[in-house]
């Protein structure tokens, strides 16, 4: 099976990668192992990529995933995470399978929850609405996977990003950093969500998939938990997401209605 990892330098791209390092893998950085640069909504590029090559399983993990960014420039965010998915889904083989990893911040968290495959989206930001948009265009196509995740806490491709490395570097550079008191979400080991997710793409099951984990934590809580687990010696201060300049998730906590294998909850970080 030729498989095609699209964002292999994202957050969970890089867990993806990390996971099955054989794949032919495209990101946004130089000097590793990963194929090279290429945007998907540079339709040139991607129309020459699938005109030469024909693989049998898509990955696409790309786009801009900053919430603040996006916020800021809601046309960049809707050229990459919207139209760079169209672009794709328009050049891809069309026997090619295509596994479209989403985010959980396509739900406010406002209700409580909790969410499950099921539940009619209700983003608060910009990011979450190109989410929900590009979700939305992948499964309309046949044979098409979208997986949702909260948070994967693992290695990044450049050391900054994830709310792991993200601890680490403030800490190192003697920055301040302020955690959001009242968020609560999903987390997992990286290692074990690139797993779960190489197994959905390879099943045969299309639709929304949601990946979970056994229970919800706060950020506070997270950020405690790795600082003391990996020895950071970080310091940090808490403000509600009602109080930041950018839209801040509620209380999300994924679940999933299905109960075959592949739906049973992650561990979470927290033990």
């Amino acid at each position: 099976m030729t498989t095609f990892l699209f964002g292999a330098h994202s957050m969970i791209g890089w867990s993806l990668f990390r996971a099955n390092p054989d794949v032919t893998a495209f990101g946004n950085g130089v000097g590793d192992s990963i194929e090279r640069g290429l945007r998907l909504d540079d339709e040139p590029a991607v129309a020459a990529l699938f005109a030469s090559s024909t693989p049998s399983l898509i990955v696409h993990a790309a786009g801009v995933c900053d919430v603040g960014t996006c916020e800021e420039s809601p046309e960049f965010a809707q050229l990459v995470n919207v139209e760079g998915t169209r672009i794709l889904l328009a050049h891809a083989p069309p026997s090619a399978r295509i596994v479209y990893v989403s985010s959980d911040h396509v739900f406010s968290g406002n209700t409580g929850g909790p969410y499950d495959e099921v539940t009619p989206p209700d983003p608060i930001s910009v990011y979450g609405r190109t989410r929900v948009a590009a979700e939305q265009l992948v499964l309309a196509r046949p044979n098409t996977l979208v997986l949702r995740a909260g948070l994967w806490i693992g290695p990044s491709s450049n050391g900054r990003i994830g709310h792991l490395d993200w601890l680490r570097d403030r800490h190192r550079r003697n920055l301040p950093m302020t955690i959001v008191s009242d968020e609560h979400r999903s987390a997992v080991w990286a290692e074990a969500g690139a797993g779960r997710a190489w197994d959905l793409a390879r099943s045969p099951i299309t639709g929304i998939r949601h990946i979970v984990a056994d229970k919800i934590v706060s950020r506070p809580e997270l950020a405690a938990y790795l600082v003391e687990h990996f020895s950071i010696g970080a310091a940090f201060t808490l403000q509600s997401r009602h109080d930041r300049k950018a839209p801040h998730l509620g209380k999300v906590g994924l679940v999933t209605r299905y109960d075959d294998a592949l739906a049973s909850p992650l561990p979470s970080v927290l033990p």
